[in-house]
C-alpha cells in the first residue's frame, strides 16, 4: 500500500465528517453564547449599580472655615454602629446628626425654615423680628440657636411634661419659653402649635411681653405662598393687596418687627430641608451602595425627604418606619388608619399617650408625612422598654449616648433585618436624632422610669439579636 493510500484509508468517512462538523459548529455556538449571556448580565449589573455620584474621602483640611454658627448644621458623618452590625451580619450606619451645632437633625429643618422666609423676604434680621414654634424640645433649640445667630428673638411653647434639660437649654439661649398641659392638635386653646400660631398673630413688638398682642402695635398679617405659615408686622399701615409703596416705604415697611410662626409640620421647607441635604450627603457617604434607610416621623420631613430622594436614585432601597408606642403613624402605613391600638374610638381630644420616647411619633396626618406615605415600604412598632434597652446596649457595647428617637430607630433597624433575611453586608443607614444629653431626667433616669413600670434591661437586645429570621 503506498502512502496516498494509506492516508485516503485514514481520513473519517462523510457520515463521521458531517457529525463532526455539526459538532463543532455547535460548540461554538454553546461558547459563544454562554459568553453572550455572561456578558449581558454584566452589563445588566453594571447599570444596576450607582453611578451617579461624586466620591469625596474623608479628610481633614487646614483650610477650610465655615461662617458662623450655620455653617456647622449638616454635613454629619455615617458611623457604623459596630456591635449590631457584627451580631447582624449587615452594616448599620449611623447618620450622626447629635453633630449639629444646636444637637439635633432638627437643625437643618430650623436653618431651612428661616432662610426661606428670609428668601421670600417674609423675614429680615436684626429688625426685632420674632420667631414662634410649637415643638417638645429639639426644633425650639434648633430655632433659639440659629435666630440668636442670625438677629432674631425666639418664643417656643412647649408641653410641660419634656425633658427638664430641654427647657434649659432653650432659656440658655436667650429663648422665650412657655409650657402647656400636653394636649391633641385639636384643642385650640392648649395645643402647643396652635397657641404658637395664635402668638404669631397677635406679635407685639414690646419687649417686655413679646407674646402677647399690644394696644398701640396692633399686627397685621402678610400673605404668604402656604396657608399653614402665619407672619405679621407691627407695622402701623393696613395692608391691601393692592398697595403700592415707593422704595423708600418699601424699606421702612421691611424693617418693622414681625411675627413668624414657621410650623415645622406643615411647613415644606421642613421636607425640602432633607430632600435637598440629608439625602444627597447619605448617597455621597455611601457611594450608593445602599440598601435601606429607617427613620422615625414627628413631622414626617426627615423620612419624606430623605426617603424621596433616596429611591429617586435606587428605586430598590427600602425606606420603613419607626414608631413608637402611642403613636398612630404605624397603624397609617400598615392599615391605612391613623389609630394606636391604647386609644379607644372617639378620644381624639385626649392627652398625648404616655410613652418615654420624645421626637418622633403623632396622632395625626401632616402634610410632611403625607409625602412619606408612597415610599415607605414597611413599619415597625417599638416600645419604650425596647427603646431603652437599645440605648443601654449601645453604651455598653459602643460607648454610643443616644436619646430615646435614635434607639427606636436602631430597634426597627434590627426588625427589618431579620424580615428581610439579610446577613451578607447589606448596608441599613438610619438617623441618630440626638444624643442622651437631652434627656437625663425621664429617659436616662433609671428612678423615674421604674415609677413609669419601665424596665431597663439589656438583654431585650440580646433575644432580639438571636431571634431567628
Amino acid at each position: 500500500m503506498g502512502p496516498l493510500d494509506y492516508v485516503l484509508n485514514r481520513l473519517p468517512t462523510r457520515s463521521t465528517a458531517r457529525h463532526l462538523f455539526y459538532g463543532v459548529l455547535i460548540g461554538l455556538t454553546l461558547s459563544l453564547t454562554t459568553t453572550s449571556v455572561a456578558a449581558y448580565y454584566q452589563r445588566k449589573r453594571k447599570a444596576l449599580l450607582p453611578t451617579e455620584f461624586e466620591p469625596r474621602p474623608i479628610e481633614l483640611r487646614s483650610d477650610e472655615v465655615v461662617d458662623g454658627v450655620t455653617g456647622l448644621i449638616g454635613n454629619t458623618p455615617l458611623v457604623r454602629m459596630r456591635s449590631l452590625s457584627d451580631a447582624l451580619g449587615v452594616e448599620v450606619l449611623g447618620k450622626a446628626e447629635f453633630m449639629n451645632p444646636g444637637g439635633s437633625v432638627k437643625d437643618r429643618v430650623a436653618l431651612r425654615m428661616i432662610a426661606d422666609a428670609e428668601e421670600s423676604g417674609l423675614l429680615h434680621p436684626h429688625t426685632g423680628s420674632r420667631i414662634f414654634e410649637g415643638t417638645v424640645g429639639s426644633t425650639g433649640i434648633s430655632i433659639a440657636t440659629i435666630a440668636r445667630a442670625k438677629g432674631y428673638e425666639a418664643t417656643i411653647i412647649m408641653p410641660d411634661d419634656v425633658a427638664e434639660e430641654k427647657v434649659k437649654a432653650l432659656l440658655a439661649l436667650g429663648g422665650h419659653v412657655e409650657r402647656v398641659r400636653p394636649a391633641s392638635i385639636v384643642d385650640k386653646k392648649q395645643a402647643n402649635q396652635n397657641l404658637a400660631r395664635e402668638r404669631a398673630r397677635n406679635f407685639s413688638s414690646e419687649p417686655d411681653d413679646p407674646a402677647q398682642p399690644n394696644s398701640h402695635h396692633r399686627a397685621h398679617l402678610i400673605p404668604t405662598a402656604s396657608s399653614s405659615v402665619v407672619v405679621t408686622t407691627t407695622a402701623n399701615e393696613a395692608l391691601a393687596d393692592n398697595t403700592l409703596m415707593d422704595p423708600k416705604e418699601e424699606r421702612e415697611f421691611a424693617m418693622k418687627p414681625r411675627g413668624f410662626f414657621a410650623d415645622q409640620f406643615e411647613n415644606r421647607s421642613n421636607y425640602y430641608a432633607h430632600l435637598d441635604g440629608t439625602g444627597p450627603e447619605i448617597w455621597r457617604q455611601t457611594s450608593g451602595f445602599i440598601d435601606a434607610f429607617v427613620s422615625g416621623a414627628g413631622t414626617g420631613g426627615t423620612i419624606a425627604g430623605t426617603g424621596q430622594y433616596l429611591k429617586s436614585k435606587k428605586k430598590g432601597v427600602i425606606v420603613a418606619l419607626s414608631d413608637p408606642d402611642g403613636s398612630g403613624l404605624y397603624n397609617k402605613v400598615k392599615f391605612g388608619v391613623m389609630f394606636d391600638r391604647k386609644e379607644a374610638e372617639g378620644t381624639k381630644r385626649r392627652h398625648q399617650v404616655d410613652t418615654v420616647v420624645e421626637g418622633i411619633g403623632i396622632n395625626r396626618l401632616t402634610h410632611n408625612f403625607d409625602l412619606a406615605l408612597p415610599i415607605i415600604d414597611e413599619a415597625f412598632r417599638v416600645t419604650d422598654a425596647e427603646a431603652v434597652a437599645m440605648s443601654r446596649y449601645l453604651v455598653h457595647h459602643d460607648g454610643l449616648f443616644l436619646g430615646s428617637s435614635s434607639a427606636c430607630n436602631l430597634v426597627a433597624t434590627i426588625r427589618l433585618v431579620k424580615k428581610m433575611g439579610w446577613n451578607n453586608g447589606e448596608r441599613i443607614v438610619t438617623i441618630l436624632c440626638d444624643s442622651g444629653n437631652r434627656h437625663y431626667s425621664k429617659f436616662w433616669n433609671d428612678d423615674y422610669l421604674a415609677k413609669a413600670n419601665i424596665p431597663v434591661d439589656m438583654t431585650i437586645i440580646n433575644r432580639l439579636l438571636a431571634e431567628d429570621a
